[in-house]
């Protein structure tokens, strides 16, 4: 198991392969003894064992705090972000965990389940299905914050009575990614429509190149539900559609067959090698397939732009919207980063004031701009990453898609991301479609 503790109440922890990272605030200095588990039911055996030496009568509490940001750059900011509200409140003490990947889900499902679940935790909107419906997460929406949300991120995060169960602290973005470089030196422009990449990569096909470098997660997934959804976000029609579909009345595959109509073709033009692309790990094997030049495009989340840069730091490349439609693009993005608090959490108070100072501004700014996302609040500011700037003029015009939309009840990001490996893997649309059809009717995760 690739775990990470990373204890701003611990100097040191022997489990795997955890980092850790150690902090002395104020002459507070708290050591671990024994073994400081990664996770009850993730992995790693034993119990969390804390002692504490201080120089101060202040009795301290510690907020157990869980997530999927793993990455050292990730985990840079929120130590940031930790170290401020501890100083800021000297009585509480923040223990941030992180899992990578699916791995990560899987253990925060479990430790719910358990009734040992973390006081502070990221979701994603397929988990929080679940643990909306088993009433396992707090009403958020006394918090100060929530005010400084924008419209679109509120009309995610509202449900029935205007109770909030998670925050987000970023907007995430798909994307196209270009290598400039090999563009150029090929004569190619980058598309601004279908028409135009199809006809970029079948150049490169006819180079002996794969145009397009994808994951077996989110690269197809997410140029299906833009391309089959955006119709209906720009006539405003996404409550009523979301309805039928979740009623059982409508079909998914009514919306987003043209989408993964589309991915199949990508795979069958050879414009994706689908025996590549069904190992391939997302933001990880992709970004290290991509930073060698020989592709001119990748399609993955442009939070990893960062992280390619410090891979290829001579790579020149842009990440722009999906050029998927007949006259124009399109961007998929998500209200990301999702923080929610267990409801059963022993340390309520405390971990709502946690969650509180997480979405302060300047922390939200920070934290969003490290991440090359955008900010989820009514006033940001541009993003510093010079890569993903080409989609910003896309994000304010308003061509845009949810990814994993608030106002579906069904596990649309496992689906999709299902769906997408059954083609990889060469199943037939119709039968993908099928089964997609199916389990969306059952609710039932893959």
């Amino acid at each position: 198991m690739a775990g990470n503790v990373v204890s701003w109440a611990t100097p040191r922890s022997r489990c795997g392969t955890g980092r850790d990272i150690e902090l002395r605030k104020r002459g507070l200095c708290l050591l671990l003894a024994g073994c400081l588990a990664c996770a009850p039911l993730a992995g790693c055996s034993g119990k969390d064992q804390v002692v504490n030496y201080q120089d101060t009568d202040l009795p301290v509490t510690t907020i157990t705090f869980f997530g999927n940001k793993y990455e050292p750059e990730n985990v840079r900011v929120i130590e940031e972000i930790i170290t401020g509200f501890m100083e800021e409140n000297p009585n509480l003490r923040i223990s941030y965990e992180s899992l990578k990947g699916a791995e990560y889900f899987e253990a925060l499902r479990k430790r719910m389940a358990s009734g040992k679940g973390n006081d502070v935790f990221m979701v994603n909107h397929d988990v929080l299905l679940e643990l909306e419906q088993s009433g396992q997460v707090a009403d958020l929406s006394g918090l100060e914050s929530i005010g400084r949300y924008s419209d679109a991120m509120l009309s995610q995060m509202e449900i029935e009575d205007n109770t909030v169960y998670w925050v987000p602290t970023t907007v995430s973005m798909f994307g196209l990614y270009c290598n400039l470089e090999l563009l150029k030196k090929h004569k190619q422009e980058i598309p601004q429509n279908l028409g135009e990449w199809e006809q970029v990569c079948d150049y490169f096909v006819a180079q002996g190149i794969t145009p397009i470098v994808a994951n077996n997660d989110i690269s197809l997934k997410t140029l299906a539900i833009g391309a089959g959804f955006y119709p209906v976000y720009q006539e405003g029609r996404q409550a009523e559609v979301f309805e039928g579909i979740n009623s059982g009345r409508d079909a998914l595959s009514d919306y987003l067959r043209p989408g993964f109509s589309l991915a199949g073709t990508l795979i069958d033009r050879g414009y994706v090698d689908a025996q590549t692309a069904s190992k391939t790990r997302k933001t990880s094997d992709d970004l290290a397939e991509f930073a060698r030049g020989e592709a001119p495009f990748m399609l993955t989340g442009a939070w990893a732009a960062g992280r390619l840069e410090e891979m290829a730091a001579n790579l020149d490349f842009e990440v722009h919207p999906l050029p998927v439609l007949e006259d124009g693009s399109l961007l998929v993005i998500n209200a990301d980063t999702r923080l929610s608090v267990n409801r059963s959490s022993e340390h309520l108070d405390d971990a709502m004031k946690f969650v509180e100072y997480f979405t302060r501004e300047e922390n939200i700014l920070k934290f969003a701009d490290q991440q090359a996302s955008l900010s989820p609040l009514k006033t940001s500011m541009p993003t510093s990453v010079k890569a993903i700037q080409p989609l910003i003029p896309c994000y304010e015009e308003g061509r845009v898609v949810f990814g994993a939309d608030a106002g579906l009840d069904i596990p649309i990001w496992d689906l999709t991301a299902e769906v997408s490996r059954r083609l990889l893997s060469g199943q037939a649309l119709n039968g993908a479609m099928d089964w997609m059809d199916q389990q969306a009717k059952e609710g039932a995760k893959p």
